[in-house]
């Protein structure tokens, strides 16, 4: 009989679930708060909303919001820092994956101490880590039930992973409202993230049947619900429907990790401080070629997903159809753009492929990548 583990917080979902935060943070014993924002998400009213809630429970709180889109090991350094001199005993997060990996790196050096690159790879935190809540602003990230924090560091120009059981919240409050406040592009490519989340999951060597319940049903409800959501803002029957999704893929690839498409759009954000979820959309499609001769099986499931009729077709051909999908539903939202028009030069591609070898997400890729042939699949997605 195998024997798999799956891991998640305590969630709380639904529209107008912000009011939750107060009676959320003192249910984990906090008495000050040191919640971690981004000035777009201030700027909408969110943080100020989830301060009045913070303080009708009785709490105090300070903000940090020196952070940028892809956040840096300095930004955490000086918040850990701040987070230290405060007095504060919980951390909150409020915004997308960027203020949330901040707040969990955040938590990692104020109570392990030691430089951020200590603890890249898995499982190397050893002392626990204060109260955590998180709330979501985009759909996308799945950061607040994962046990993922994604830092740049700024001497390799490259995306750490670090990957703990200890970095997975204490409850993840998902309200969709929050989403309505993000413009068209932000949504569009933050849900792609979540659709390679799904997608890397179930193709995943860690996948396990309850990785797959959410990692199905995250492709699915992207499928459906993105376009609309992309193209009328104000939609909350779609918005509602990403913010499942990127639950969802969340709860996959927490559990059953990712593959290629993170361990090489990782070396890229780094590099050329791009939008996460643009360098997805431009690699994702020749990642899933390269391993579909490695679980086709896996690939036709996920092309029934997204709504394919696969009948009659041979194995091969229906697991193309995966492919087919998500290149149309990439060029329908917008994001049909090759790496060089995100900036990416031929010459990097070298160090770009040398560093993904080493990327913990590429541990579970269901297909042996070597360097050479990474090399090859970042030329593909120029």
């Amino acid at each position: 009989m195998e024997i798999s583990k799956f891991v998640a917080p305590e969630i709380i979902f639904g529209r107008g679930s912000l009011s939750q935060i107060g009676e959320s943070v003192v249910r984990l014993g906090v008495s000050k708060v040191f919640l971690v924002s981004d000035s777009d998400v201030i700027s909408a009213g969110w943080v100020d909303t989830a301060v009045d809630y913070l303080r009708a429970a009785g709490l105090d709180t300070v903000i940090f919001s020196s952070l940028t889109t892809n956040p840096k090991d300095c930004e955490v350094t000086e918040g850990a820092a701040k987070y230290l001199a405060s007095g504060c005993d919980g951390i909150v997060s409020v915004g997308g994956g960027s203020p949330t990996d901040v707040a969990k790196a955040i938590a990692t050096i104020a109570s392990n101490g030691g430089r951020l690159k200590d603890y890249e790879g898995i499982n190397k935190i050893s002392t626990p880590l204060p109260p955590m809540v998180i709330v979501p602003s985009t759909a996308g990230a799945g950061s607040e039930v994962s046990q993922f924090t994604i830092i740049v560091d700024t001497d390799r120009k490259l995306k750490m992973s670090i990957i703990s059981r200890s970095l997975i919240p204490d409850i993840a409050i998902v309200d969709p409202e929050l989403l309505k406040t993000k413009d068209a592009k932000l949504a569009a490519a933050t849900g792609v993230d979540a659709l390679t989340h799904g997608i890397e999951s179930y193709v995943s060597l860690a996948a396990t049947p309850l990785t797959d319940i959410h990692a199905l049903k995250a492709i699915q409800l992207i499928s459906k619900n993105l376009r609309r959501a992309v193209a009328e803002r104000s939609d909350m029957d779609a918005n509602t429907n990403m913010a499942m999704a990127s639950l969802t893929a969340g709860l996959a690839f927490s559990n059953a990790i990712l593959g290629a498409a993170h361990a090489m759009t990782h070396q890229v954000d780094g590099l050329l401080d791009q939008h996460h979820g643009e360098t997805n959309a431009s690699i994702l499609p020749h990642v899933m070629r390269f391993n579909l001769q490695a679980c086709p099986e896996r690939f036709r499931d996920i092309a029934v997903a997204m709504g394919e009729d696969v009948t009659g077709l041979d194995l091969e051909a229906a697991a193309e159809r995966s492919i087919q999908a998500v290149q149309r539903l990439i060029e329908d939202i917008g994001l049909a753009k090759g790496l060089s028009e995100l900036g990416l030069k031929e010459e990097f591609i070298p160090l770009l492929s040398e560093n993904a070898t080493k990327d913990a997400c590429l541990v579970t890729n269901p297909r042996f990548a070597t360097r050479e042939q990474i090399e090859q699949i970042y030329r593909n997605a120029m």
